[in-house]
């Protein structure tokens, strides 16, 4: 089980690898960047300074060994880099030092502010959605999925599973557009709800930032919809098989209270593969909000990175895709952890 540990962390480390390749070929190994940084209207000269800071006259393989020297949380660099690059790290050595430090995403060609600070300014509004809609989702499809299985065969079975069907069925941003179009505009004198607004706003007068969280409601229903139905299927089928072992009927023979028996002794029990949805969801579920922050106005990650591709912004788009990619592979592993803390045959 240690073997399989390690090698599944070395499986995650050989994905990283690869995006990061992947990425730099995409948005920077194909383009020329030092023209979407200077505009059509640069000179040549412009154009051979900007090259030369950001080692664009460099041969693809060592701009891609600067890039992932650059992204990596071990390097080497110069104390003249170090400097003009504000790492933050501990470093050690002569004028070349060896580091480890913060990734260092490189710098917004629109802002010229560094992409990390950048993606973490906008993470706690993804993290902050993402987290409502899946413990929505969780709360509410728990609940649909034990009561579809305990009356099974009635209309209560059968309405939960058209409801888990047409959800997966419906792709996030069409139920966006419909949500914000229906409690957004046509109900919204009876909703209250805004059509667009994230999660904080700034005060006038002070220009402090303040909470707004009744903002969170229609894009947070928006993403949960789809983990919603899913969960819901997932646990109707756990409970529908645990209802059929011999424990539960000793239980029931025993005089054990019916109550006790599904929310106890069998969602114990039918948890394992809802905790690896739901971990598997909540990845997902960083990746599509793209769309639905985009549509709300919610000031996250994925707002960022739409912006960031209409103005041409690649490293933030490149530093965004890294980071979603790494907090993929950190909730896969935390899926891993789980299901064999719930399931002793696993371990």
């Amino acid at each position: 089980m240690k073997a399989l540990h390690i090698s599944g962390w070395k499986r995650g480390l050989s994905v990283l690898i690869g995006v990061v390749m992947l990425v730099f070929l995409l948005f920077q190994g194909l383009g020329d960047p030092a023209r979407m940084l200077a505009g059509q209207s640069a000179n040549v000269k412009t154009l051979a300074n900007i090259r030369a800071e950001l080692h664009l006259d460099e041969p693809k393989w060592k701009q891609l060994a600067y890039y992932f020297n650059d992204v990596s949380p071990i390097g080497i660099h110069h104390e003249q880099s170090i400097t003009s690059k504000q790492l933050q790290g501990i470093f050690i050595g002569g004028d070349w030092k060896f580091g480890i430090k913060l990734p260092y995403l490189r710098t917004s060609y629109q802002t010229r502010q560094p992409v990390l600070h950048v993606l973490l300014d906008a993470l706690p509004g993804t993290a902050l959605l993402a987290g409502t809609a899946i413990l929505f989702a969780l709360g509410l499809g728990l609940m649909l999925g034990i009561t579809a299985a305990v009356r099974v065969s009635t209309w209560w079975d059968r309405w939960i599973t058209l409801f888990s069907v047409t959800g997966i069925s419906l792709p996030s941003f069409f139920v966006a557009l419909i949500f914000a179009y229906l409690f957004g505009v046509v109900w919204h004198a009876y909703t209250g709800l805004p059509l667009t607004g994230s999660w904080y706003a700034i005060d006038d007068q002070t220009g402090e930032k303040y909470l707004t969280l009744h903002n969170l409601i229609l894009p947070a229903l928006t993403l949960g919809i789809r983990p919603l139905a899913l969960i819901t299927q997932i646990t109707r089928s756990a409970m529908l098989e645990v209802l059929q072992q011999d424990y539960l009927r000793t239980a029931r023979a025993s005089g054990v209270p019916r109550w006790k028996q599904i929310w106890i002794f069998g969602l114990k029990n039918a948890l394992n593969p809802v905790v690896t949805a739901v971990t598997g969801w909540f990845a997902e579920l960083l990746a599509g909000a793209f769309f639905v922050e985009y549509i709300f106005g919610w000031h996250g990650l994925g707002r960022i990175t739409v912006n960031a591709l209409d103005r041409l912004d690649y490293p933030v788009v490149m530093g965004a895709v890294l980071l979603s990619a790494t907090l993929f592979l950190v909730t896969t592993a935390l899926s891993d952890y789980l299901y064999r803390k719930l399931d002793p045959r696993v371990r």
